[in-house]
């Protein structure tokens, strides 16, 4: 989303009108989790496995996600800005 279209409309997602809550419905092997940074302070993160993964993550719930995050697979970190669009 460009800088003007945020400012004047900045609860508009995009993808537009998707549920940055529900990314599994766009994306596959892919859910939703919050960070607490410090107190005050929640960031919305999304978290994918690989797709090599994707069939082991069908069907599986947050915490099958959580110990994914504990293997000994490489984590990348994306941060893209805080435009409101994760």
């Amino acid at each position: 989303v460009a800088p003007v279209t945020a400012a004047i409309f900045p609860s508009v997602a995009f993808p537009f009108f998707m549920d940055l809550r529900q990314p599994e419905l766009l994306l596959n092997n892919t859910i939703s989790l919050y960070l607490t940074t410090e107190p005050g302070v929640t960031v919305g993160i999304w978290h994918t496995v690989p797709g090599s993964r994707g069939a082991e993550a069908r069907g599986k719930d947050q915490r099958w996600y959580e110990e994914a995050l504990a293997d000994t697979h490489p984590v990348i970190i994306y941060l893209h800005g805080n435009g409101g669009t994760r």
